[in-house]
């Protein structure tokens, strides 16, 4: 269990593509895919929070009050509750990451001085919203809503980064629309 990083499990997209929350969707017997998430999670972090539009009646949630959404100001309002240093951030809607690259991007983040890990897939796709975030990018998050940036990707970048290589995609597979939900059931029953 990492003591020192916490995880927090971005909750507040408006789920446009799939036409429903997808957080609610079902995705093993008996759990949804926030539910699968959220226990993954605890088996490798101390704390985890819930960063959402709502209030979770079973999660600690970290509320995101604005009319927008946008993953800038959810770091912005996670940033502004927690009392930790840096978290751990990461979509509710990429649940099979496994735990062993999470520890890889979190042991990476701890060993080295970046601000901001986040891990490259075997596709060299980054992934934005997969990784450890320090608290010393909150004046960066400011400028950025001030100058009214939502890329996380620009964030990213204008921070001391790394992008970590995870020799996998299919675990960084994004559950977006119908299609994806399906592949993602298969891809966790195989």
């Amino acid at each position: 269990m990492n003591k020192k990083i916490n995880a927090v499990i971005l909750c507040g997209g408006r789920s446009s593509r799939m036409g429903q929350n997808k957080s609610l969707l079902p995705f093993t017997e008996n759990k949804t895919i926030l539910d699968f998430q959220y226990e993954k999670l605890s088996k490798i972090f101390n704390k985890v929070y819930v960063s959402s539009k709502h209030e979770h009646k079973v999660y600690e949630t970290i509320l995101d009050n604005s009319t927008l959404h946008s993953p800038m100001i959810a770091l912005a309002s996670i940033f502004d509750y927690i009392k930790e240093d840096e978290i751990f951030v990461i979509t509710v809607d990429t649940p099979l990451i496994t735990q062993e690259s999470i520890l890889k991007i979190v042991d990476f983040y701890k060993e080295n001085s970046f601000n901001v890990v986040v891990p490259k897939d075997s596709s060299n796709n980054v992934h934005n919203l997969c990784g450890v975030f320090s608290k010393n990018i909150k004046p960066t998050i400011n400028k950025c809503l001030k100058d009214d940036i939502h890329k996380i990707n620009f964030l990213i970048k204008n921070t001391h980064h790394c992008f970590l290589s995870i020799d996998s995609s299919k675990e960084f597979l994004n559950i977006n629309t119908k299609e994806d939900y399906e592949e993602a059931i298969k891809e966790l029953n195989s």
